[in-house]
């Protein structure tokens, strides 16, 4: 299939999207409804953020969704039905059953402690919500993909192929994001976590993103083709929910036709800019699931030390970035990374434990 040469512009693109994750949950600190969904709030919000933050919005959910089923779609050319399964229960079931019951719960004490709360231990989903989600696409839609492995070369896999080459493809993603929002009637087209609108939105974010890898070039060359356009129009909508409905009373159907714009954008200028190897790809993407599997500890460790500084909010949002940043990243790599049983639990291969096993026995052998 498709997946026989490396993309590392999708690799680059599942880093970037987990990374404006963390962003926007640290962002959330800081607006006047953080407290309401279970954040820790500055007493003082800085506003002018969520202007940039609502663009963002109606696209970084769905962009994890398109990647994790880009993701599969290169998985399948080497794996049965069999193995498919058993190695996404290891790298997302797994994190995620983990995360429930040892990570959640941790952030969950620092909120209680933090507003002098009952302390008790709290079972749930939290911010790995859609780790479980993925694990269920992929149970799901399985029999789907497998059949599309097969007929690959066939007169009908070509025409799938082909159509998301052209308009029709486009309009087609487009048509269902549209449709579900109004199948599935929700306040707020960003309601993703937890909701049926954000299990539906991700199921279709899913399968489309199989069928862009799946069609191999007919797909990125059109977008890339077209990236000036994709951007200016993404661009466009934007600011007609910015100046016209002030973010507030856009209909979810123009959010959801932005949605598409911006993530065809996105995968637009990272096919065109993106697609390299480098030691940091290798690092970060190696990396990225668990930081983010871990980074609500230190985004709620980080507020309960920083927000009753007396200092600028501004400072303080910087500080707990840094503070953030610098506490997952150091987890990861010298406690995750290194602990072969906290390697599987956090959904890595055992790559490291076996090189450093090897390296130690080639310095005994020199060494004798």
């Amino acid at each position: 299939m498709s997946g026989s040469i490396r993309r590392y512009d999708i690799d680059w693109l599942r880093v970037i999207a987990i990374g404006l994750l963390l962003i926007y949950h640290i962002t959330i600190v800081f607006q006047p409804w953080g407290v309401f969904i279970g954040f820790i709030q500055s007493d003082k919000p800085l506003n002018s953020l969520w202007i940039p933050m609502s663009m963002l919005n109606v696209w970084r959910i769905p962009l994890l969704f398109f990647v994790s089923g880009m993701g599969v779609c290169f998985a399948i050319k080497k794996r049965n039905w069999k193995q498919l399964i058993t190695e996404r229960s290891r790298r997302i079931l797994l994190p995620f059953i983990f995360g429930i019951f040892f990570i959640v719960p941790i952030h969950f004490l620092i909120w209680q402690f933090y507003y002098s709360q009952d302390v008790s231990y709290v079972l749930n989903r939290s911010h790995l919500w859609f780790l479980g989600n993925i694990f269920v696409y992929v149970l799901v839609l399985s029999p789907l993909f497998f059949y599309l492995k097969r007929i690959e070369g066939s007169l009908l896999g070509n025409k799938i192929k082909k159509l998301f080459g052209n308009p029709l493809g486009f309009l087609l993603i487009l048509t269902s994001f549209v449709i579900e929002t109004f199948i599935v009637k929700i306040e707020s087209f960003e309601l993703y976590a937890m909701t049926s609108h954000g299990f539906f939105l991700g199921l279709l974010a899913f399968l489309f993103g199989f069928l862009l890898i799946f069609s191999e070039t007919y797909f990125w060359n059109s977008v890339l083709k077209w990236r000036w356009v994709l951007v200016i129009v993404a661009s466009l909508l934007f600011s007609v929910r910015l100046f016209y409905f002030e973010l507030v009373n856009a209909p979810n159907y123009l959010k959801a036709v932005e949605s598409c714009f911006w993530v065809f954008t996105v995968f637009a200028f990272g096919y065109r800019y993106l697609n390299h190897q480098s030691k940091t790809l290798s690092y970060l993407s190696q990396g990225a699931y668990p930081i983010y599997i871990v980074h609500m500890i230190f985004l709620f460790l980080g507020s309960y030390l920083i927000i009753p500084l007396n200092i600028p909010t501004i400072l303080k949002f910087i500080l707990l970035i840094v503070f953030t940043i610098i506490g997952c990243f150091a987890l990861y790599e010298f406690i995750i990374k290194r602990v072969k049983i906290l390697r599987l639990f956090f959904g890595l291969k055992n790559e490291y434990s076996n090189t450093h096993l090897l390296n130690k026995l080639r310095i005994n052998f020199n060494n004798n």
